[in-house]
């Protein structure tokens, strides 16, 4: 097994400099906030030529790769549903804070940065051959009551306070 993973890591390696290298690009992801203020977060994205390879002997696993992120910036236990070479989705626990007062629900979500990625991906022997674009071109933020706020091409998203009737 160790001399197929590195057989092909010399293949991936050699097309990488003959071939131009495509990159990493974030598509859209959507942060469903449920009423539990647990989050469901779909990330489409698309992975080059070489990312599928990585995938496809596991050397970058894009499920455990992005639980790890989540789990670091929310600092609550996440739960890969789905993980694939386009598409992850995660079940995170405490996503949101909401606060009741005179019939009105708060909720708070968190800061969401893509800037961290960029130095995650560069402790990856892979990092040199990838250029990467972690900030989604649309990033939908989804509150219980069907509220939506929509962000474009933003590597940073401020805390969110919504507020709705209980």
């Amino acid at each position: 097994m160790r001399h197929t993973v590195l057989l092909v890591s010399l293949v991936v390696i050699g097309l990488a400099l003959v071939c131009p290298v495509q990159a990493f690009s974030s598509k859209s992801l959507v942060i469903e906030v449920k009423d539990s203020m647990d989050a469901v977060i779909t990330f489409d994205y698309e992975l080059s030529w070489i990312e599928r390879a990585a995938v496809f002997v596991r050397i970058g696993d894009p499920g455990t790769e992005l639980k790890k992120a989540l789990e670091s910036n929310f600092h609550a236990p996440v739960q890969v549903m789905e993980a694939g070479a386009g598409r992850s989705q995660f079940y995170v626990q405490g996503f949101a804070s909401e606060k009741v007062q005179d019939g009105n629900v708060s909720i708070a979500t968190p800061a969401l940065s893509f800037r961290e990625a960029e130095k995650a991906l560069n402790q990856y022997w892979f990092a040199p051959l990838v250029n990467a674009d972690f900030s989604p071109e649309v990033t939908r933020l989804v509150f219980p009551d069907g509220h939506e706020e929509t962000f474009y091409n933003k590597d940073y998203i401020r805390p969110i306070r919504y507020s709705m009737r209980s």
